[in-house]
């Protein structure tokens, strides 16, 4: 059997993992059953599959009559445009036309599965420096589209390089140890046991390499780079990460927030509509909910949410998802009571992707204990506040002590925590979407216990108790 994860035909491309058939990188529409009699057909393209055959992987618990069997192959000639690429012959059954030599792969990128909104200027102005840039680095915080931002701008350089356009997901390389590993799998190299051994196959060749998620292995892809800027001269790399590498060279790309309309646009359904943030939430729900229009009675609604969830694309995106079952104004509520609502997310992307939960989860998690503490503490002030205004609440506590100002800018470096725009001192404050995520943690026994315990470690001889249950009493009465 034929298992490749992606088989080629004609203009089209099946994507096994996915269940996605796309034509020249769009998606291609398709029902379920279509799309399993096809993938069934190029497990040996070319060859005759008999109806009974198809009709027993298909259906493989029910009785189907052949008819059924038919109207699914209309359909899926229908969305290959006509007979060309299944045939059939009434004593042998059906086949998929054998996929003609492809020439070698120029790149590994996913199918879009959806258009990206709202960053056609950013795309512009990347693309444009990518030219002249053999390391760039886009970061933000969780959730803001860092990977599809770099997906969008692969797909647009793609034919500068020779050698194509190569992307390899940190998440699934299990531990530094395996980078290597998994680069050359990906580039379609020899195994080698050394950055240098490396360099040395991709020494000639002219290609881009995107590493997504490189928060996950910093110390190993600060290596790999430095190897590759001395010894690989026609390879540029290109990250996505929460936090920049800080090597000579690289270029730092912060992630907008998608803009909101000013209090004063929001004056009619035609004003609020042309600023991406809700053009984002409004296609998005339009995908789940057939017909779905913005009324002038749902724009207050509207605006609490967007101005909730921040213009942060992936919020935005799971918020829409739920309008089909909740209503505008159902999902107004649920999100008054917090960012639960969102966790419900994405069963295709990535684990970190598939909910703002669970990408908030990602960031948490890689503090450490004393950003943990002022990640938390930061949660129960509800606008911005100073360095000195946060000297002045832990004077006389055990954590007098901790370098607030490092700590700080750790959580901002790291993309957890946002700078507001102004004169005067430097104003620091959570996202709406992420205060309500650490009120979450602070509201949850199991956490807290989680906290108390850490601390109590953490302090030595001091127990942590009195300071953490301060911390559960003042989040209780935050809004």
């Amino acid at each position: 059997m034929n298992h490749a994860l992606t088989v080629s035909f004609g203009p089209y491309t099946f994507h096994r993992d996915q269940r996605l058939v796309s034509k020249t990188g769009l998606p291609v529409p398709l029902g379920g059953r279509a799309l399993d009699i096809l993938a069934v057909l190029l497990e040996a393209p070319g060859q005759f599959v008999s109806k009974d055959t198809l009709i027993g992987r298909v259906w493989p618990n029910s009785v189907v009559e052949d008819n059924n069997l038919r109207v699914h192959i209309a359909a899926l000639r229908r969305a290959l445009d006509g007979q060309r690429y299944i045939l059939n012959e009434p004593q042998r059954g059906y086949c998929c036309v054998a996929p003609s030599p492809a020439p070698r792969p120029r790149h590994n990128l996913a199918a879009r599965l959806s258009p990206v909104i709202g960053r056609d200027e950013l795309l512009g102005s990347l693309v444009r420096r990518l030219g002249d840039q053999r390391l760039m680095m886009v970061t933000g915080c969780a959730g803001i589209g860092k990977s599809s931002v770099a997906l969008a701008l692969a797909e647009r350089v793609l034919p500068r390089y020779r050698d194509g356009v190569w992307w390899l997901d940190l998440a699934t390389v299990q531990a530094p140890t395996r980078l290597l590993d998994s680069l050359t799998e990906t580039l379609h190299l020899q195994p080698c046991d050394s950055a240098h051994a490396l360099c040395e196959q991709l020494a000639t060749r002219q290609l881009l390499l995107v590493l997504d998620g490189a928060d996950l292995l910093l110390g190993a892809c600060r290596h790999l780079v430095h190897t590759l800027q001395a010894r690989a001269p026609q390879v540029s790399v290109l990250l996505t990460s929460r936090e920049a590498l800080q090597v000579p060279g690289e270029w730092v790309q912060h992630v907008p927030r998608l803009a909101l309309p000013t209090p004063t646009e929001w004056g009619s359904v035609e004003q609020a509509m042309r600023y991406p943030a809700l053009q984002l939430f409004v296609a998005r729900a339009r995908a789940g909910q057939q017909g779905f229009v913005v009324r002038s009675q749902d724009l207050a609604p509207l605006r609490d949410i967007c101005r909730r969830l921040d213009g942060i694309p992936l919020a935005l995106e799971l918020a829409a998802a739920q309008v089909e079952a909740l209503g505008v104004r159902g999902l107004q509520k649920q999100l008054h009571k917090g960012v639960h609502v969102l966790r419900r997310g994405r069963r295709t992307a990535v684990e970190r992707h598939q909910s703002l939960t669970a990408a908030l989860d990602w960031t948490y998690q890689r503090l450490s204990l004393p950003q943990r503490w002022l990640f938390l503490q930061l949660a129960l002030f509800k606008s911005a506040v100073t360095l000195p205004a946060l000297t002045e609440l832990v004077a006389g506590t055990e954590l007098a002590h901790a370098d607030l100002a490092y700590l700080l800018a750790r959580l901002t470096a790291t993309s957890a925590l946002a700078v507001e725009p102004g004169p005067g001192p430097r104003r620091y404050r959570l996202l709406n979407s992420v205060r309500s995520y650490a009120l979450a943690q602070l509201r949850d026994p199991l956490q807290v216990a989680r906290l108390q315990q850490g601390y109590g470690h953490y302090l030595g001889p001091f127990s942590g108790r009195p300071f953490v249950l301060q911390l559960v009493e003042q989040a209780a009465h935050a809004d």
